[in-house]
């Protein structure tokens, strides 16, 4: 079975929002990329071939439709379309050290793309029940265009970084300052 990072919690989150922004910086990214981010953020080892890692760029457009969204509804017929297409199926894992979390996963021969659309639409759509709003979205910074996850618990999130939010800031700051 293929397993994914973990659906209902940031940490999971965190790898849509970081695939978002791998594949936009760049767009033809290659298997071994996509193999290395998947790694890094825990998903299961795939040895990808070029086909595959096409299929799964193609699969990543849909999730950043969902992410470029701040619409709850819109998001959430999207994130039902995908879960109606590729059904993940959750169940609870206890991770050393971790409390239960929401894991979804596929059949042995699924292919990568239905493991990512899967997973990705489960770990959504929990995010989107959780938080009653698109807990997401994409830097306000002018000169930046990441996407981010909002953990955050009061306003909501405006920018990618507190690097982005910062230079935003300081900007500001020194635009008044000339005015004056």
């Amino acid at each position: 079975m293929l397993e994914d990072p973990g659906a209902g919690n940031p940490r999971g989150l965190y790898f849509i929002a970081d695939l978002a922004n791998t594949i936009e910086d760049d767009p033809g990214v290659g298997a071994p990329a996509l193999q290395a981010l998947l790694a890094h953020h825990g998903g299961p080892s795939f040895m990808l071939t070029e086909d595959e890692a096409r299929q799964l760029r193609e699969a990543a457009a849909r999730l950043i439709r969902i992410l470029e969204t701040d619409d709850e509804d819109r998001a959430a017929e999207a994130i039902n379309a995908l879960l109606d297409e590729h059904p993940a199926q959750p169940y609870l894992v206890r991770l050393p050290g971790r409390p239960w979390s929401m894991h979804a996963k596929a059949a042995g021969d699924a292919a990568p793309a239905h493991w990512l659309l899967a997973t990705c639409a489960l770990a959504l759509g929990l995010w989107l029940g959780e938080r009653g709003r698109c807990a997401w979205g994409r830097c306000a910074a002018p000169d930046c265009d990441h996407f981010f996850i909002d953990t955050g618990r009061r306003t909501p999130q405006r920018y990618c970084t507190p690097r982005c939010a910062t230079r935003v800031r300081v900007a500001a700051h020194r635009g008044r300052r000339v005015i004056d």
